[in-house]
């Protein structure tokens, strides 16, 4: 019974909560952490390394009705948002670099260079 007042995402029917969509790929020396931010603006974001977890939060501004408008059907969520991912391993925090560009936010976090693979050479004897 209670589901149907739930959506997707587990958020509240019609509540302000955002969880935007994020992607978190690795490769030999980095950590790349993908968000999309349709109409957040970059001052807006906030990035926080706590231990071995990422956070991203930040604010979409509400649309406010102007005089001589009215609004039929709001569908684009609005408000505050926050998420929390588990960092696959140790990264150089001193070199994140964090970039927004066509509404999807990039945090690239380079590997430290203990959590970076090496090729072991076999050697024959």
């Amino acid at each position: 019974m209670f589901q149907r007042f739930w959506d997707e995402r587990n958020d509240v029917w019609g509540g302000q909560v955002m969880s935007p969509a994020l992607d978190l790929k690795e490769s030999d020396t980095d950590v790349t952490v993908s968000m999309d931010l349709p109409g957040v603006d970059a001052k807006e974001v906030d990035i926080q390394i706590n231990g071995n977890q990422l956070v991203i939060s930040g604010e979409r501004k509400e649309e406010k009705e102007e005089k001589g408008q009215t609004f039929h059907r709001i569908e684009r969520r609005s408000g505050r948002f926050s998420r929390t991912t588990t960092l696959p391993c140790a990264v150089e925090e001193d070199k994140i670099d964090a970039r927004m560009k066509d509404g999807i936010l990039t945090v690239m976090l380079p590997k430290s260079p203990e959590a970076q693979s090496r090729h072991i050479e076999v050697k024959t004897t």
